[in-house]
């Protein structure tokens, strides 16, 4: 097995299938998570997932991933992109690898969405695919242990 993941969903994720279904859909947390976890378990990854709408646990659980034995986190910050310097310094002091996710094209919404402060200091971005944008993430996580060995 190549290991571990851990998938951390940030502010207001907790509120997938209700809030604005036109942008986020009608998928919950719940059934996101468990497709992340049927994806990598058919690639021979375990998937840990979590979810806070506190930037102080979010920092907290991307400090300990590598003591607690994760390979990569694929993070969907939510609003956290656009303001968390605690959270963009957070990535770039962890050792392992970091994917940022998001459910919809940031980049064809409002301008202020278009700015991540994580972006400069995760290995890359995966937007607008939805729930499979997580999928693309673990993909990537595999392919950068690839290349590490």
């Amino acid at each position: 097995m190549p290991g571990a993941a851990l998938i951390l969903h940030g502010v207001n994720l907790n509120l997938l299938g209700t809030r604005e279904p036109a942008v986020y859909g009608r998928t919950t947390l719940a059934a996101v998570d468990r497709l992340i976890k049927e994806h990598g378990r058919k690639r021979g990854l375990r998937v840990e997932c979590r979810q806070s709408n506190l930037e102080g646990e979010l920092v907290n659980w991307l400090q300990g991933a590598r003591r607690e034995g994760f390979l990569g986190v694929v993070f969907n910050p939510g609003a956290f992109t656009h303001y968390s310097i605690a959270l963009r310094d957070a990535v770039a002091a962890i050792e392992v690898p970091v994917v940022e996710v998001h459910l919809s094209n940031v980049h064809a919404r409002e301008e202020f969405r278009r700015h991540s402060v994580i972006a400069a200091a995760a290995r890359g971005q995966i937007s607008g695919f939805g729930p499979e944008s997580y999928l693309l993430g673990l993909d990537a996580l595999l392919a950068l242990g690839k290349r590490r060995r």
